[in-house]
């Protein structure tokens, strides 16, 4: 009785420690939106623990595992696109990636829309993907099934509420307002701009009878600037909607859209030629003028715009291309911020016409800032020519070509500024300015410093914008991390690599399957050690490259061990799909093969985590996770293989 007790007790005890395994640290509600037309928004909202984030829809290639939506395919509907709606997330830099990736903490939003095209009830039979961490381990990908009935005759449902992503909106709306000001006030020193500040404001202050009318004129003219450019914004937004301006971001034909139109303005900025209105428009604006009053003054801005059009265009394209990420009201913030920097100066200098003699006078140094803008706009062109190379896998923009092209760019713009360079409509230099000779030694330092990154350098001021290292022509690096000359070098009775072996992390021979990793344990007599990891995994990208690149420990793992990496975050499809008996969710994925086998061997879901097994699947001391303390984890090793020799 007392055995039948005790075996009873013990049985609870793990039964009940298995449940607080599986706790996810995130919970899901679904629901559903009729929008217009037939059109239906699948609404996912997520709940998350204190500590923990949920990534993002939209992260940079092979970093960790974006979210996703999955709908099944069905004649009752169809999916639009592959676009899914999120609030801004929060960006952190992540040095395992050397990359920025974007996470919601507390509460998350996606949507996906779908079309219906049949009338009554349909059933909407899909999944949502995500993965969640904390600083310490992250968990497997999970993949949630969803269930919803909808029809596009009932009224639209209730709207999901906006407080959850308000805060998230606004920090967006904020980037996107503060970097359109600042491309506003580079406006402002271009040779179309800056000349027109004193001759307007001399003209409203000798045509105004008194001091106030010129401030007040003044005051109308920036409204004006303001007024036109966010109608601008409008139309844009207008035009193409919300979601057409999401597809910026991860679109390849209009990345490759916005890479030539970059290209054309950078051109234009170095005086290859002009982008000008059209003359009718320009003539339209100036008979506009002579109506005098608001109009008049309405009518001065206009043509302003149309005539500054050839060094604002560029500017004014560029930042509505950033902003249209924003979705519907990006546009029409960025368009505030960058005429509301143009206005200031009219406005302020009509108040106060005294201060015009503090004003630099025009002449060269006006397109200077152009050709230095030309050079920006260039840059950033092959950051869009890379997305579109990346997402095709045409592999033309590997790291080290753009990483090149960077460094020629940056370098022509350092020697422009030492004045070692002249263009089409450069003034001659007696002298170079000290500032623009400071400035012209910070670019090439900063030219210099991107070299390194030729030959596998992480060179992190730049992350983020050329492609990851694994996505280069030698992903190792030039001379550095070359595969471990171990088993595989040696032969180990084979003369070659086993089947199913491949290099690894730190160029360490491994297995990415178990079974295969078993039968070549058995056959050379040797310990397996079991890393369960993750591509999107930091704390995993962490180990290998602090603690598994010691070269003691890279040698134990490479000639005294057999590692097989089982990543539980490998979208790649099995061939047949299987229920969970112990989770009885439905096993899509080799990710999810391995997550579930982690959880019913190890009754463990983070990673990463190791654990040495011999042929026999016999577990010789006790696992281990996270833990970059390199001789801690030396010693782990040792004493696993002194238990296997010792068996």
């Amino acid at each position: 009785m007392k055995r039948t007790l005790a075996a009873l007790v013990l049985m609870l005890a793990v039964f009940a420690g298995t449940f607080a395994q599986m706790e996810q640290h995130i919970t899901w509600k679904f629901s559903t939106k009729n929008i217009d037309n037939g059109k239906v928004e699948i609404i996912c909202e997520a709940t998350i623990d204190e500590g923990w984030h949920v990534y993002s829809s939209e992260l940079p290639e092979n970093t960790a595992v974006p979210t996703n939506i999955e709908v099944e395919e069905n004649e009752a509907y169809s999916i639009l696109d592959g676009i899914i709606e999120e609030p801004e997330a929060t960006a952190h830099f992540d040095e395992t990636f050397n990359a920025e990736l974007k996470w919601f903490e507390n509460k998350a939003t996606f949507k996906k829309v779908v079309q219906i095209k049949q009338e009554g009830d349909v059933i909407l039979k899909g999944y949502i993907e995500s993965m969640i961490c904390n600083d310490e381990t992250c968990m497997p990908p999970e993949m949630v099934d969803f269930e919803l009935t909808v029809n596009t005759s009932a009224p639209a449902t209730e709207e999901v509420s906006a407080s959850e992503t308000a805060e998230e909106e606004e920090e967006s709306y904020w980037g996107i307002f503060l970097l359109a000001f600042g491309g506003g006030l580079a406006a402002l020193l271009t040779p179309c701009v800056f000349p027109m500040i004193p001759m307007t404001v001399s003209f409203f202050t000798k045509t105004s009878a008194t001091k106030a009318a010129g401030i007040r004129n003044g005051i109308q003219y920036g409204i004006s600037i303001i007024v036109i450019y966010l109608i601008l914004g409008v139309a844009v937004s207008a035009i193409f909607g919300a979601s057409a301006l999401n597809e910026l971001s991860t679109n390849v034909w209009f990345n490759l859209f916005f890479f030539l139109l970059l290209v054309v303005f950078a051109a234009s900025f170095f005086g290859a030629f002009e982008i000008v209105m059209p003359s009718s428009w320009v003539n339209f604006a100036t008979k506009g003028e002579e109506k005098g009053g608001f109009i008049g003054t309405f009518f001065m801005a206009f043509t302003l715009a149309l005539v500054s059009f050839s060094c604002t265009g560029p500017i004014v394209g560029a930042l509505l291309v950033k902003a249209a990420t924003g979705g519907y009201m990006g546009p029409i913030i960025g368009m505030l911020g960058f005429s509301s920097a143009l206005a200031l100066p009219f406005a302020f200098f009509a108040a106060f016409p005294g201060y015009l003699n503090s004003l630099p006078k025009s002449g060269g140094w006006l397109n200077s800032v152009k050709v230095i803008l030309g050079f920006l706009e260039l840059a950033f062109a092959f950051k869009f020519l890379s997305i579109a190379d990346m997402t095709m896998g045409w592999h033309i923009l590997e790291r080290e070509v753009f990483i090149a092209i960077w460094i020629a760019i940056f370098g022509a713009m350092g020697f422009y500024l030492l004045g070692k360079l002249r263009l089409p409509h450069d003034s001659p230099m007696e002298y170079i300015p000290v500032s623009r000779f400071l400035m012209g030694l910070l670019v090439i330092s900063f030219t210099i410093y991107m070299v390194p990154g030729l030959w596998g350098a992480p060179v992190n001021l730049i992350s983020g914008f050329p492609p990851p290292k694994n996505y280069a022509e030698s992903p190792f690096g030039v001379g550095d991390q070359t595969p471990v000359q171990g088993i595989i070098a040696s032969g180990d009775n084979h003369g070659g690599m086993p089947e199913g072996m491949h290099y690894g992390p730190q160029g360490i021979p491994a297995f990415k399957d178990y079974d295969l990793a078993l039968a070549y344990s058995k056959e050379v007599n040797k310990p397996l050690l079991l890393d369960f990891t993750g591509l999107g995994c930091t704390n995993c990208r962490k180990m290998e490259d602090k603690v598994w690149s010691n070269e003691t420990i890279k040698g134990m793992l490479a000639n005294d061990y057999i590692l097989v990496s089982l990543y539980v975050d490998d979208r790649k499809k099995l061939d047949e799909p299987y229920v969970s008996e112990i989770t009885g969710k439905k096993i899509r994925t080799v990710g999810q093969k391995w997550a579930e086998f982690q959880f019913e061997r190890y009754q463990q879901q983070g990673q990463p985590y190791y654990v040495i097994i011999d042929e026999n699947e016999t577990t010789l001391n006790t696992p281990v996770a996270y833990d970059p303390d390199i001789k801690r984890y030396q010693n782990w090793l040792q004493d696993g293989l002194d238990k296997y020799k010792s068996r």
